[in-house]
């Protein structure tokens, strides 16, 4: 393994953060902030709890969760889209480097940065709503493996999209719909019955449902399914990865 290679990628990435920072971290965390503002602290207060948890702590983990799949995977996409776009991922695929160490820079550095806005959005959170966390190792375990998850699912994207207009398609028309369908505003058992079987289908439903829980202890799914339900995407992601170094999918020729 070749720890520099990657510590130079990793580098490379982050630094690239710091000269976006509003874009980058300061437009999510406010951006999530109004809907603490509007949803939990005006609209919350005037609504009946959830589980036994106040409306405006309930969303919290909803509003994380959508925020850190958002922003692992345009920070990874972005992050592989670019050297693509400037032809200087053919400098990086002729140096002495595996396509484990590649991945591992990039996903590396789009995962660290969205576990710390994550983070910041927790702090945010807590100067308007009140609330307490019952598994926090739990709750660290769970943001950084969905922020890894789709890191790769990201940089799938970043090697499958061949234009700015493909690299936006599949975050804006697949994950952000299934985020707010996935029970990040409510608990999937307010719905009726047929519907809360095909809310099962929603994968995000697993995430958000896992992540509540280590909160408030409270879950529409088994926590076990939950982790489960995540490291099944996540080993899928690996896949998909592991076909496109090998045959080269749209990174040789």
């Amino acid at each position: 393994m070749n720890l520099h290679s990657i510590r130079a990628i990793y580098m490379f990435e982050m630094a690239r953060t710091g000269r976006t920072l509003m874009q980058s971290i300061a437009s999510p965390v406010i951006s999530t902030a109004l809907y603490f503002v509007v949803f939990g602290a005006a609209i919350g207060a005037h609504m009946v709890s959830i589980n036994g948890v106040s409306y405006g702590a309930f969303i919290i983990p909803g509003l994380i969760i959508m925020s850190l799949m958002t922003q692992s995977t345009a920070n990874a996409s972005f992050g592989i889209y670019m050297p693509k776009f400037s032809g200087t991922i053919y400098e990086v695929l002729s140096a002495p480097i595996s396509s484990v160490e590649i991945v591992c820079g990039y996903v590396g550095a789009a995962a660290t940065k969205s576990v710390i806005l994550g983070l910041l959005i927790l702090a945010t959170a807590r100067v308007f709503i009140s609330f307490e966390i019952a598994h926090p190792f739990w709750m660290l375990g769970f943001l950084v493996l969905i922020a890894v998850t789709f890191s790769l699912f990201g940089f799938i994207i970043g090697v499958w999209a061949d234009g700015f207009e493909k690299l936006q398609l599949i975050p804006l028309m697949i994950v952000t719909p299934l985020s707010f369908l996935g029970g990040s505003f409510y608990s999937i058992n307010m719905l009726p019955p047929f519907w809360q079987k095909v809310a099962l289908f929603n994968p995000v439903v697993y995430l958000i449902s896992g992540f509540r829980w280590s909160f408030y202890d409270v879950a529409d799914v088994n926590v076990l399914v939950s982790a489960g339900m995540t490291l099944a995407f996540l080993a899928l992601c690996m896949g998909v990865l592991w076909w496109i170094f090998k045959t080269g999918y749209r990174l040789k020729g």
